[in-house]
């Protein structure tokens, strides 16, 4: 299996592109997956995405940014998600908890807690409808 990026296509609808695989310590990757995407009615020009992150045990994500305009709702659905945004302190978050990025921040710390135990987690994106893509790794 491979990682697929998610990325924004005029009017609001999304491609999904082969960019490769991250791999877990055991070498299986993490996979994220589109869960929903719609333009805001109420809000020209915005549009939300929620997309589901599958992370086998030890996976870990490339430092990275998302989208300039991208405000990011992450919600840990299972096992435990280990995080630091910009400066903030690292933390691991466990079902039921969830953090928020802003627009143009730097998460330099996205894996599984666990080596033994997959996590999942939900993350809502609400961003200007052509912004894309949604994920860039930092270099």
């Amino acid at each position: 299996m491979k990682i697929r990026t998610l990325i924004a296509a005029p009017c609001a609808a999304a491609a999904f592109s082969m960019a490769g695989p991250i791999y877990a310590h055991d070498s299986e990757p993490q996979t994220v997956t589109k869960n929903f995407e719609a333009a805001i009615p109420n809000i020209p020009g915005k549009s939300l995405i929620a997309v589901e992150v599958d992370y086998a045990p030890g996976a870990a994500t490339p430092s990275h940014t998302h989208a300039k305009s991208a405000f990011i709702y992450a919600y840990v659905i299972s096992g435990a998600i280990e995080s630091k945004v910009n400066d903030w302190e690292t933390r691991i978050y466990r079902p039921g908890e969830s953090w928020s990025e802003p627009p143009g921040a730097i998460h330099s710390i996205s894996r599984n807690a666990s080596e033994t135990e997959p996590a999942k987690l939900l993350a809502v994106f609400v961003l200007d409808t052509n912004d894309n893509p949604l994920t860039t790794p930092i270099k």
